[in-house]
């Protein structure tokens, strides 16, 4: 038995031809939803980035202890456990953030692992001074976004042939994995792709696949900010990811037809899923993580081709979730899967659409906790502009690029730990968390009448109900006792 997941970042499940997007061209995703089951309530659980990939390594919630940072010692890893049991792991990825202060622990939990430099603002080649100026009309950042911005020219640079672009050379590899062990048993690979992440970068021959009439400013990476722009411009941004999403479709089938070629259908798993959407131009914003926790952002899609079933071209209504994939892992390769995984096992989803869950929870560290029971959405937000109390627990105090803030940092008190960190005592920080979830207050929506979140309702029975399905599930994950005097529920 092997298994190979292709994942995605930023896939907006609104831009695939299976989900029933009619302007993009991603005719390998509809050959996808041919040859595997297709998911249609599926949710991302803790966001953005590296959070996603940590419940895809432990089958639990990040967010309710913890921001972005990377896999501490007591957490179960399920590329570590397949490892332990004779599986091997292989990763190949262009996701930088894997090489950073918040993710330099996921890598290396692989039997092997290899890195394809320059997506985003990678600080991969070095240009003393830059580049200099442009004389083209450019979208200008400050700050951070800055920097970012200029790396990202270089990277740009050394990137005119295709063959050179991190997508291309991940999937290659990916490939080349397959190739190489196609005759051999009990191998898992990760095939994930940074793409098709902002900023939406890709070559003319997918540009050419969607004309339109635009004469603005060079504008292909929106910042994390309400919509300000043209009518002109968010359409030419969202042409602009459909291109780079079609750059992505075009990879896919090669691996697609790498099962084909291998006939490797007849004995591999096959998952391909993202970790979370992302808003262009809905909801009148940008991007993700500021805002609440829209569908185009939390409602993914996922597809699985199971080997044991075989079953393809066919749907599933149930509720799942990313904390489902290592535990359907664990089991596909017949491994015990830990206490302290809470995902499900989806091959009873995959068989007959059934499943033991009534709700689940999603969000980001500080922010709305979010609960849907597939119907209803229920954001509770801090009952305090303040925010507090709120404290982060780790072993491992680092963001994305960098420590916990000095104040954070000198904070520090010992915790006990909880029911999942196997009786190791945890540091306890103030949180540097600047969520604006207090301004937006709680919300619940009802998808089935109103599936564009268009006007939050009020209805105090679900309301009531989902605050129940909320405080259950939290329970269930041992969540810190102050993320219910925040939220103002009762434990």
């Amino acid at each position: 038995m092997r298994a190979i997941m292709v994942m995605f970042d930023s896939l907006n499940r609104n831009f695939l031809e299976p989900y029933g997007c009619d302007f993009t061209r991603t005719p390998n995703f509809k050959r996808l939803a041919g040859h595997s089951v297709q998911f249609e309530t599926c949710y991302a659980g803790s966001l953005p980035c590296m959070p996603a990939r940590r419940e895809l390594h432990t089958g639990r919630y990040n967010f309710l202890h913890r921001s972005w940072g990377p896999i501490e010692p007591f957490d179960d890893s399920m590329p570590q456990l397949l490892k332990q049991n004779n599986v091997h792991s292989h990763l190949a990825s262009d996701h930088g953030h894997y090489w950073e202060d918040g993710g330099a622990t996921y890598h290396t939990r692989y039997n092997t692992w290899e890195n394809y430099r320059g997506q985003e603002g990678d600080p991969w080649k070095g240009v003393v001074g830059g580049l200099g100026t442009e004389e083209e009309n450019l979208v200008e950042f400050k700050g951070y976004r800055k920097l970012l911005y200029e790396q990202d020219r270089i990277n740009r640079s050394y990137l005119s042939d295709m063959k050179d672009h991190p997508q291309v050379k991940t999937v290659e590899a990916g490939l080349e994995f397959i190739e190489t062990n196609r005759d051999k048993d009990r191998w898992f690979l990760q095939i994930e792709c940074f793409d098709p992440h902002e900023p939406y970068f890709s070559y003319q021959k997918y540009k050419d696949q969607y004309p339109h009439d635009y004469m603005g400013k060079k504008f292909d990476w929106p910042e994390y900010v309400p919509v300000k722009e043209t009518k002109k411009e968010v359409e030419h941004v969202r042409y602009e990811y459909a291109a780079l999403l079609s750059m992505c479709d075009e990879q896919l089938g090669r691996v697609l037809d790498a099962m084909d070629a291998g006939d490797l259908w007849k004995d591999t798993m096959l998952i391909v899923n993202t970790d979370h959407g992302f808003l262009l131009g809905e909801h009148g914003y940008w991007a993700k993580n500021y805002m609440p926790l829209y569908e185009e952002i939390s409602h993914i899609p996922l597809f699985i081709w199971d080997p044991r079933s075989a079953i393809r071209g066919e749907k599933r209504k149930s509720l799942v979730q990313t904390i489902d994939l290592p535990v359907t892992l664990l089991n596909f390769f017949e491994i015990k899967v830990p206490k302290d995984m809470l995902g499900k096992n989806l091959e009873e989803v995959i068989r007959k659409d059934r499943i033991d869950r009534e709700a689940v929870l999603f969000g980001i560290h500080g922010a709305h906790v979010c609960c849907t029971d597939g119907r209803y959405v229920y954001m509770k937000a801090p009952v305090a502009e303040e925010n507090a109390p709120l404290y982060e627990y780790t072993m491992m105090p680092v963001h994305m690029v960098g420590f916990f803030s000095e104040a954070s940092l000198k904070s520090m008190r010992i915790s006990q730990g909880f029911d999942f960190t196997k009786g190791m005592p945890l540091a306890q920080y103030d949180s540097d968390s600047k969520s604006i979830a207090y301004q937006f207050g709680d919300l619940l929506f009802d998808l089935q009448k109103d599936k564009n979140q268009s006007a939050p309702i009020k209805d105090s029975e679900t309301q009531t109900r989902m605050r129940r399905l909320m405080i259950e599930l939290m329970k269930q994950n041992d969540a810190p006792k102050e993320q219910y005097l925040r939220l103002g529920l009762q434990e």
